[in-house]
């Protein structure tokens, strides 16, 4: 008789590799872990825990310490689920509410001690973005599609072809700050029911006027609000089609919303009692929007920003080629002098290299954003070169840049601003996921990289030698080399000068 504990004897095991990505909305907290199998993730868990982050923000945009104590919480016992995870494997992305709270530098730093991931803030855009590529990635339909996706504190919409984003917007409306707004205490009646759809129409305005540009073939609905409202209908007309919303039967669900009268007194099948206090709200910029772009129908889907940033958080789908495409918009729309940005990028790794592990920013997110300062430090030329750092800096600081979150797009923008002249330690932005000390030791490498190739020749440099120590860096030349460049000699003791008053040696052999 065989028996249980070898019944797998012959069968070959094989390594796997979990993924988790980690989405921190307004309404709720969703967790999927995953893992890659024949090419393709396959969720293995999911956790979604309702916060309402968003109902702690007040008017002066102060995220409450009793929201704090939920969303830590809820992030400690996630974390519990997460033990084992590689940390290369894992992202957090947090959304609209930490993207609007001034205090946010407050919870992050809170939960880094209950929390072992790095939490990244993003943009609306790229929110959108990743919603639209979670979504691409896990159904079957061709061509142009429309993604709605309204969460608590915002709406999300992504335009494409296949698995291509062409539009990604993001608006302030969203299911929870709604229901504060327009539906205070529960109270659901006719009037406020048509000043939410009105203003919602109001919300989006500019974005329908770019939507209506395009034509597409398909419009799908994604995460709980659209999720929740398709439930209902299904449930409500005992229908075994799970995936459709009609215009009609919004109608008459906000007719059923008004009867009640009051968010506690909603009595649908299929609507669950977490979704009950916002229902109303989600329902009216649904409709609104189903008016504004003239809707007769949308499907829905099961997957979301947490399957987009789970694909680009994996080696087959990473991120990378979606900041190689950000970085050539940037450099084709502002004209960069690209032979020159690839000399100082190659200058800037081969620095990087010789000190990354001596000065502990040996990780594939620094090199990278170290490289990607290089190729972009001159955008800001097509504006004037006079001032060109304060220019680069406001670019990258202003433009959407996909496949960057907030922190790393913040970065970008300190190395950009101060890649020559004196350095402003008094000025330097405060970040949650960098120090200090690894800004001004990626800026001295992304100055030495410029300051080297500061005239600009095809084969002047010659080959060098690169040690570092503690804070101090080392570059050896050919010997009588700066006899025939006594200009970049002056540079490069200029550059001393303005390191030194950061607390950086520069020594030249």
């Amino acid at each position: 008789m065989q028996t249980l504990e070898n019944v797998f004897e012959d069968v070959e095991s094989r390594d796997v590799d979990l993924y988790a990505a980690l989405d921190i909305g307004s309404n709720s907290f969703h967790l999927v872990i995953a893992r890659v199998v024949a090419g393709s993730l396959q969720t293995v868990q999911k956790i979604k825990n309702k916060v309402r982050l968003a109902d702690g923000l007040n008017s002066k945009n102060l995220l409450s310490e009793e929201a704090m104590e939920r969303g830590l919480a809820t992030l400690e016992s996630m974390a519990e689920s997460m033990q084992g995870l590689k940390p290369e494997n894992v992202r957090v992305v947090a959304t609209h509410t930490l993207r609007r709270a001034r205090n946010a530098r407050s919870f992050l730093a809170k939960a880094r001690k209950v929390f072992p991931f790095a939490i990244e803030i993003i943009s609306g855009p790229e929110e959108a973005r990743l919603i639209y590529a979670g979504i691409a990635h896990t159904t079957e339909v061709e061509g142009s599609r429309l993604i709605i996706d309204i969460g608590g504190g915002s709406t999300e919409f992504a335009l494409g072809d296949s698995i291509t984003p062409l539009m990604c917007k993001s608006v302030q409306m969203g299911c929870v700050s709604y229901q504060q707004r327009f539906f205070p205490q529960g109270k659901i009646t006719k009037r406020a029911f048509n000043k939410a759809i009105t203003a919602a129409r109001q919300e989006i305005e500019l974005v329908v006027a770019n939507l209506k540009r395009f034509d597409w073939e398909t419009t799908i609905g994604a995460s709980g609000t659209i999720r929740a409202i398709c439930a209902v209908l299904t449930a409500e007309a005992e229908s075994h089609n799970d995936l459709a919303i009609s215009k009609s039967g919004l109608t008459l669900l906000m007719q059923h919303c008004c009867e009640a009268g009051n968010s506690d007194n909603i009595e649908l099948l299929g609507l669950s009692e977490d979704r009950r206090p916002v229902f109303a709200a989600g329902l009216s910029i649904l409709i609104a929007i189903f008016r504004s772009l003239s809707l007769k129908s949308i499907t829905t889907s099961n997957a979301a920003l947490r399957e987009g940033v789970l694909y680009e958080s994996q080696a087959l789908d990473g991120s990378k080629n979606v900041r190689e495409r950000t970085a050539q918009s940037l450099a084709t729309r502002y004209d960069v002098d690209t032979h020159y940005a690839k000399k100082v990028w190659s200058t800037c790794i081969k620095i990087y290299e010789a000190c990354s592990k001596k000065w502990k920013i040996d990780t594939w997110d620094l090199r990278h954003l170290l490289g990607w300062s290089a190729l972009l430090h001159e955008v800001g030329l097509q504006i004037n070169s006079r001032g060109v750092q304060r220019h680069s800096s406001y670019i990258i600081e202003q433009s959407d840049l996909p496949g960057f979150n907030q922190e790393q797009q913040k970065l970008l923008s300190t190395l950009v601003r101060y890649h020559r002249k004196k350095i402003k330690l008094q000025e330097l932005p405060k970040f949650i996921n960098y120090n200090e000390d690894t800004l001004l030791k990626l800026l001295t490498i992304l100055r030495l990289g410029i300051v080297l190739n500061i005239n600009r020749q095809e084969s002047q440099l010659p080959e060098f030698g690169v040690k570092a120590g503690e804070s101090k860096i080392i570059l050896s030349f050919p010997d009588d080399w700066f006899d025939l460049s006594p200009l970049l000699l002056a540079d490069l003791e200029q550059e001393n000068a303005y390191l030194d008053q950061v607390g950086i040696k520069l020594k030249i052999k």
